[in-house]
């Protein structure tokens, strides 16, 4: 067993062994430009990047013409949202979302705002979740977009996508959900769930950093946007660049990888989250779970740790490579705006530490932090 045991799969995950087999050769051998249109090189980069974008559409129950390949959920994110703002304002300038909504879109929302958008920040309940009642209340003759994340990064919890998106088609809105977390961990069909825009990134599904996609329902409002990169109208216009085909080669393995072992890493993950979970719980007093107790990511818990200060708790878990949220936010020295958003005060959000799980998580590196962060715990204590 290698220390430190790898714990937060939600932040990153390492490149799976037939993801780099896939992709290796098209850094070196198959090294062509895919818009390379009259030469062998460029036409096996072209069909290498066509199988990627099947693999990916695939893995949500899309067609191949609604995947725009992006650097990552990031860059996804600010196209569908700038884009479409660019498109409807100044006609229409309202978005709903939600407080406990990623940096990626929340803070493209507020740079929004300062050109004239007006935003709707939901706020959830005491579990992360947000309701179709508050969505419709937020509604307005002017909103263009609803964005919603899919599954929490923090907590797991999974938001009532299918009822959300069945409401913003009724009003011709386009619906939005940032699915990074959700994709190889639960099921996801964009057409069952009445989503016009998706995003995701490659790092999340262990293939390589640096590459995503962006799914476009066609026929739908999230297809009117305007591009946010010039120059070569590359992916139908909407994201000009040179595409990066070994790691879009990868992205589309890893997809194709998760298609075909969801329902065992499900259950796998779950059987081994509860025993985490409740180990921690059982053997170490005055904890607790945030999130959502049931309809939550199957792979994450984040549990509390009353009585104990929360920068020396996550500086002593060396053993252990966790988090205290968002890896986009862990240099930060506020606490989670996420939990602080469903009722945790500053010292228990402080103290609070996401433990996620992945495909290579065994039984013994989950017996060794149970009894490991006990140990850890009462000697803060």
């Amino acid at each position: 067993m290698k220390l430190p045991i790898y714990l937060d799969y939600n932040a990153t995950t390492p490149v799976d062994k037939q993801v780099l087999d896939c992709l290796l050769p098209f850094f070196s051998e198959n090294f062509g430009n895919a818009a390379s249109r009259s030469h062998l090189y460029g036409w096996t980069a072209q069909e290498a990047v066509e199988t990627a974008r099947q693999q990916v559409a695939d893995l949500i129950g899309a067609e191949t013409k609604e995947i725009v390949f992006t650097s990552g959920a990031t860059e996804s994110n600010n196209l569908i949202i700038k884009g479409l703002f660019e498109s409807s304002f100044p006609l229409k300038r309202h978005i709903i979302t939600a407080e406990t909504e990623h940096k990626a879109v929340l803070d493209v929302c507020k740079h929004l705002e300062k050109l004239g958008a007006e935003v709707s920040y939901l706020k959830p309940d005491n579990v992360g979740n947000i309701t179709l009642e508050q969505v419709q209340k937020a509604t307005r003759e002017d909103t263009f977009l609803i964005t919603v994340m899919f599954a929490n990064n923090e907590i797991g919890t999974i938001q009532p996508i299918q009822a959300i998106g069945a409401w913003a088609k009724e009003k011709n809105i386009c619906f939005h959900t940032d699915a990074t977390q959700a994709l190889g961990k639960i099921s996801v069909n964009v057409n069952e769930m009445n989503i016009d825009a998706l995003s995701l990134s490659g790092h999340k599904l262990y293939a390589p950093k640096g590459v995503g996609a962006l799914y476009l329902k066609k026929k739908s409002p999230a297809t009117h946007l305007m591009a946010q990169m010039d120059g070569g109208k590359h992916e139908r216009g909407f994201r000009s660049g040179t595409l990066n085909v070994a790691g879009i080669v990868g992205l589309g393995k890893a997809c194709e990888l998760a298609r075909n072992s969801l329902l065992f890493e499900n259950q796998k993950l779950s059987v081994l989250r509860d025993k985490l979970e409740q180990g921690i719980l059982q053997n170490v007093s005055n904890t607790q779970v945030n999130g959502n107790p049931t309809n939550r990511l199957p792979n994450l818990t984040n549990i509390s740790f009353g009585g104990v200060d929360g920068e020396n708790l996550l500086m002593s878990f060396r053993d252990i490579a966790v988090s205290s949220g968002s890896a986009c936010t862990s240099a930060s020295v506020e606490p989670s705006y996420v939990l602080k958003s469903i009722g945790l005060s500053d010292e228990l959000a402080y103290a609070s530490i996401r433990f996620s799980l992945g495909k290579y998580t065994t039984e013994a590196e989950i017996d060794f932090t149970i009894k490991y962060v006990r140990e850890v715990v009462e000697a803060l204590r």
